[in-house]
């Protein structure tokens, strides 16, 4: 097993951040001449809420990105060792949340989360994917299809016996949960928005 060396983790922890940290929903809705897009919706950075501007593509390429910073920060962390790659990771994903630009106040991170977990443990991708995809078929609340499939990672995680990964990822887990706090309440109450919904 290849030695625990602090200063790499918490330069591979550093270097996430920074990537974790760049508001691609912001900047690319600001490119497009769409204004401030925290203006609008839910006032949050992420896809879902880029979507709000009725610019698809934006959306679309908001959730790549976002997605893409979190394995990129993974695999630069990684060449410094599986510490390091797991500690870019997590730093990828507190970048998102709590963005130095931004006065701390970023995204849900699922986006990240998934990229994040693209950059660990590929495989595990598509029980992510498969999880959302039939929680939003079958309910159109995109919020609880987030928050199901950030359950089932980690146990799926545990069951391949990647128990770093799987820490990791009971760690974000619950930081996507509380993210989410509001919309668990209007999920609660039968007020939450669902995916197709006109506002």
């Amino acid at each position: 097993m290849q030695p625990l060396i602090w200063s790499d983790v918490l330069l591979a922890l550093a270097i996430g951040y920074l990537l974790g940290s760049i508001p691609f929903g912001l900047l690319l809705t600001r490119f497009a001449g769409l204004g401030d897009v925290r203006n609008i919706g839910s006032g949050n950075i992420g896809a879902t809420n880029v979507l709000r501007t009725g610019r698809k593509g934006l959306a679309a390429a908001t959730l790549l990105l976002d997605a893409l910073k979190g394995t990129a920060a993974v695999l630069i962390g990684g060449l410094l060792g599986p510490f390091a790659g797991i500690a870019a990771g997590l730093g990828a994903f507190l970048g998102h949340l709590l963005p130095v630009w931004l006065g701390f106040k970023g995204g849900k991170g699922v986006a990240t989360y998934a990229g994040v977990l693209l950059g660990l443990a590929w495989p595990v991708v598509f029980v992510f994917a498969a999880a959302w995809l039939l929680v939003a078929y079958l309910t159109r609340y995109s919020s609880l299809a987030a928050l199901t499939a950030v359950v089932v990672v980690p146990i799926a995680l545990w069951a391949i016996d990647d128990l770093r990964s799987a820490a990791l990822f009971t760690v974000l887990s619950i930081l996507i949960f509380m993210k989410h706090r509001a919309n668990i309440t209007r999920l609660l109450n039968g007020t939450e928005s669902r995916i197709g919904a006109s506002k």
